[in-house]
């Protein structure tokens, strides 16, 4: 049995938005994350928290997902921060070397006081 997957965007501001998912983040789910984020950086959320938290699992599609909305947040001169990052996907992200441009934090809260710290909300 699968858990059903959420997207929320629990808290934005200025420029700043954090999009919260839960459940399976796997090649059914990972287009509808990328779309939503892409919603928000068009809209002038460029610097995004993704709280991972409620994520169950996350395959290489969900991996691949938060790759591309890195890119996009960068191109768009903000930027992409992981919260609440699963053990197995964390071990992933640091055997890649992928932890180098995706920074992590152990709770959303904490990835906000980063964010807005760097001075990155209007």
């Amino acid at each position: 049995m699968t858990d059903a997957f959420h997207i929320d965007v629990p808290h934005t501001d200025g420029a700043l938005a954090v999009i919260a998912l839960s459940g399976e983040f796997d090649i059914i789910a990972a287009p509808a994350v990328r779309a939503r984020a892409l919603e928000l950086i068009a809209d002038g959320h460029r610097d995004l928290v993704a709280d991972l938290s409620g994520v169950t699992f996350c395959d290489s599609s969900g991996l691949g997902a938060l790759v591309g909305i890195w890119r996009c947040a960068k191109d768009a001169d903000g930027s992409l921060t992981l919260s609440a990052i699963p053990d197995r996907l964390g071990r992933l992200l640091s055997v890649t070397g992928m932890d180098a441009f995706l920074p992590a934090y152990p709770t959303a809260d904490a990835a906000l006081a980063a964010r807005q710290g760097n001075g990155t909300t209007a």
